[in-house]
């Protein structure tokens, strides 16, 4: 198995969707390549209670910890064509709201 640890911040609020076995909630990770002005984009999918929360609390551009596994897809296109990607299943921890959540919350809160 491969580990994955990355942080990033999302490009768009979350997704959730609803499955048979349970929902889902699908991210898009900005992550900067270090000592580089690169940026990578990973997709990121996390299950259950965890993913419910995510797509309750989390919008985009929250900066967010993510700990899980690569995950391999293959699937063919409307087009015929063979498609396949890799993205992560795991855990994500919510670090820190973009700047205008924030102060929405402490608003909130006040």
């Amino acid at each position: 198995m491969h580990s994955v640890q990355l942080t990033g911040r999302l490009t768009r609020d979350p997704e959730l969707v609803q499955l048979e076995t349970g929902s889902v909630c699908r991210i898009r990770l900005a992550i900067e390549n270090m000592g580089r002005n690169e940026t990578g984009y990973v997709d990121v999918s996390t299950f259950g209670k965890a993913g419910e929360a995510a797509a309750r609390v989390l919008s985009k551009g929250w900066l967010v910890a993510v700990d899980g596994r690569l995950d391999y897809r293959q699937w063919v296109a409307d087009d015929g064509a063979n498609r396949s990607a890799i993205g992560v299943v795991g855990n994500v921890e919510f670090l820190a709201a973009p700047r205008a959540a924030a102060a929405t919350v402490e608003q909130a809160a006040a």
